[in-house]
């Protein structure tokens, strides 16, 4: 109990220090890591930052000074390459894979992959979902909440669900 008591301590302690430095509550696991490190340790490129509480599965590459934000989802599986200086904003999922031939054919069909590119200088907005199979080009603007099904020429901006190329400047 005494060793509760201490961990409880010290997250209080952690806690009080990261809304005193940066005026922000983060998880848990954040409090006791360095997103660098956790970028780091997934081989991921030089200045990366990504938040303890991303799910990464299977071959993910990032290049370098991207952000990860919190509670995205990076699936792998069917391969993912993220390119430099990308914004992956929070709750931002990534899928490569998806279960729905093998769920609705009641396991007889395999589990469908395919790889998803990321060009340099991209921003993904908030919640927005990324479908397998996907090429998104360099310095593209994803808007919040959308769902991106087809590829994403370089420089464009989409949004919506499903998302489309606009002209509007204004994301």
């Amino acid at each position: 109990m005494e060793t509760l008591q201490k961990i409880k301590e010290l997250y209080q302690q952690l806690c009080t220090q990261t809304k005193q430095k940066y005026n922000r509550h983060v998880s848990f696991g954040d409090l006791f890591t360095d997103r660098w490190e956790t970028a780091k340790s997934y081989g991921f490129g030089e200045g990366t930052s990504c938040y303890d509480n991303v799910l990464i599965l299977g071959d993910v590459t990032v290049g370098k000074n991207c952000w990860i934000g919190p509670n995205c989802i990076l699936d792998g599986s069917g391969g993912l390459k993220i390119g430099d200086y990308c914004s992956i904003s929070a709750g931002a999922q990534i899928y490569t894979h998806h279960t729905v031939k093998w769920s609705t054919s009641l396991g007889k069909e395999s589990v469908e992959k395919s790889p998803i590119k990321i060009g340099s200088g991209v921003y993904i907005g908030p919640q927005s979902v990324i479908q397998m199979g996907v090429t998104i080009g360099d310095r593209a603007v994803i808007g919040a909440c959308s769902f991106v099904t087809r590829d994403v020429p370089e420089g464009s901006k989409v949004w919506g669900c499903p998302a489309q190329i606009r002209d509007d400047q204004n994301t």
